[in-house]
């Protein structure tokens, strides 16, 4: 079934740009992508994708990291710097196998990572998964806060405006950190967060903290709101990048 979103009186169809060097690879993750319902634009040089992105708006980007003209890194970056995409979900492709090459990724903003070769149904996947996180600027309304709207998932309610949580009904008391936490990965769920971007956006430049910091935050988090902290259901460890919280399965 086609991919469709709904945009008051408007049917809108998810737009994607395949930025990738290799024909076969970009026409291959154009087709499938298609095939899910979603326009998809292919280009396969960093300069001509970087003009795109500034001048167009899009809902996807996929990034191989080793592009000619601009690098798939750089490209992220200045993606995340300008203003007409500054908040697109991004997956990037990369050749490289280091935990160490996936970190840097992630920390030039993008979102989820694919190592090469991979297989169609998984680019799906993550593609779903990162188009069903609500962007800042399109998903709310005009005025409205995102970041103070309730979210259930998973059977946990979490009221940002009353700072409140409830685990199946049971409520918990979590420290602000926990709580800031919690709420980042539960309103991305599936995505990847390197420890670093963690301790960017909890400790909010704190410079007396380290990753393992990190760490220590997320057993306190565990302590508190999974039934087996040592087996995890709800905040899983993405093993040498960092944490995500467990997707919502679709019907």
């Amino acid at each position: 079934m086609a991919a469709r979103w709904t945009n008051g009186d408007k049917t809108v169809t998810p737009r994607v740009l395949v930025v990738e060097d290799e024909p076969n690879i970009r026409e291959l993750v154009c087709l499938h992508l298609g095939l899910e319902g979603y326009a998809c634009d292919g280009v396969g040089d960093g300069r001509e994708a970087l003009k795109r992105t500034e001048a167009e708006r899009f809902d996807l980007l996929v990034l191989d990291v080793m592009i000619p003209g601009i690098d798939g890194l750089s490209l992220c970056r200045a993606v995340r710097n300008g203003r007409a995409n500054r908040d697109v979900p991004i997956l990037m492709l990369t050749a490289r196998r280091d935990e160490s090459d996936k970190v840097v990724g992630l920390e030039s903003g993008a979102d989820d990572y694919l190592t090469k070769p991979f297989g169609v149904r998984e680019l799906v996947a993550r593609a779903r998964a990162l188009l069903r996180r609500p962007r800042q600027t399109a998903a709310a309304a005009p005025g409205a806060d995102r970041d103070n709207l309730p979210v259930r998932i998973h059977g946990i309610d979490i009221d940002p405006a009353r700072r409140t949580v409830n685990v199946e009904g049971r409520p918990v008391e979590l420290t602000d950190q926990e709580f800031r936490l919690l709420h980042l990965l539960a309103t991305n769920p599936g995505i990847v967060f390197s420890r670093e971007a963690l301790l960017t956006r909890i400790w909010r430049g704190d410079t007396f903290v380290t990753v393992r910091s990190v760490d220590t935050l997320v057993k306190r988090l565990r302590r508190r709101i999974e039934a087996e902290p040592a087996h995890p259901a709800f905040l899983l460890t993405v093993w040498g990048v960092g944490y995500k919280f467990a997707d919502v399965e679709k019907a």
